[in-house]
């Protein structure tokens, strides 16, 4: 019953406290790189602005990704930068299971000077739109 008097009568300092969380979560999505739609990715990728990095685990990779999509682990990225390069002046667009644990990679990317951009929703999103995912199996496209 106290914290309700505390934010009736405080309602200035808690709606202040609220916009700073707000505005701190925000800005650590951003670091993480901006999200992008499906088909905003793929306007990128066939404009050969952008490399896509698969950042899920090996199982998860084998299970269906994109065509042409570089493979590194999230947990391996940092000790494999040299691999990515030559691909400097690209956009990197990251893509992970939901498109939440990339923004980590996003922001080790962002710190080495890479423009960064991840999968809104990851793979999980591009299947929910019917997108075509390769398998490692058959190396051929099929409809997820």
């Amino acid at each position: 019953m106290d914290f309700f008097i505390f934010i009736s009568e405080q309602w200035l300092l808690v709606s202040l406290l609220l916009v700073l969380v707000y505005a701190f979560a925000m800005l650590e999505r951003s670091r993480g790189g901006k999200p992008l739609t499906p088909a905003q990715v793929v306007a990128e990728l066939n404009a050969e602005r952008a490399i896509l990095l698969d950042v899920r685990d090996a199982k998860e990779y084998a299970g269906g990704h994109i065509h042409g999509a570089l493979h590194i682990p999230h947990s391996k990225v940092a000790n494999q930068l040299h691999e990515l390069n030559k691909h400097r002046e690209k956009t990197i667009i990251l893509a992970c299971k939901m498109g939440q644990s990339a923004a980590a990679t996003g922001k080790l990317l962002t710190k080495q000077g890479y423009t960064v951009r991840r999968l809104g929703g990851g793979m999980m999103e591009w299947g929910n739109q019917g997108m075509p995912v390769v398998t490692k199996a058959s190396g051929k496209g099929k409809e997820a």
